[in-house]
C-alpha cells in the first residue's frame, strides 16, 4: 500500500495518539524513506511535541510566570494529560 503526503501525514499525526497498525506503520516508513516533505513533517511534530513536554516539566517552578502555583500546577497536569 503507497501513501500519498496527505495519508502519510495524517497517520503520522494520528501516530501521536495511538499505535498505528503494523500495516500502517511499515506504509509510512516507506513513504517516509521516499519523501523528504513528510520526513521534515514528522520531525517538526515530534519537536513540537517534546518542546511541550520540556514545558510542562518545568511550568510549576518557573518563577517568571507570574499567576498562582494553583493555576500553574492545573496548567502543567492537562498539558500532561493532553500529551499522553
Amino acid at each position: 500500500m503507497l501513501l500519498n503526503c496527505k495519508q502519510t501525514s495524517q497517520l503520522v499525526s494520528q501516530a501521536l495518539d495511538r499505535r498505528l497498525s503494523l500495516r500502517e506503520r511499515i506504509a509510512v516508513r516507506i513513504h517516509l524513506c521516499i519523501c523528504k516533505y513528510c520526513k521534515r513533517f514528522r520531525q517538526q511534530l515530534l519537536a513540537m511535541r517534546n518542546g511541550l513536554r520540556r514545558m510542562t516539566e518545568t511550568i510549576e517552578q518557573d518563577t517568571e510566570i507570574r499567576m498562582p502555583s494553583e493555576s500553574k500546577a492545573r496548567i502543567a497536569k492537562v498539558l500532561d494529560t493532553e500529551l499522553k
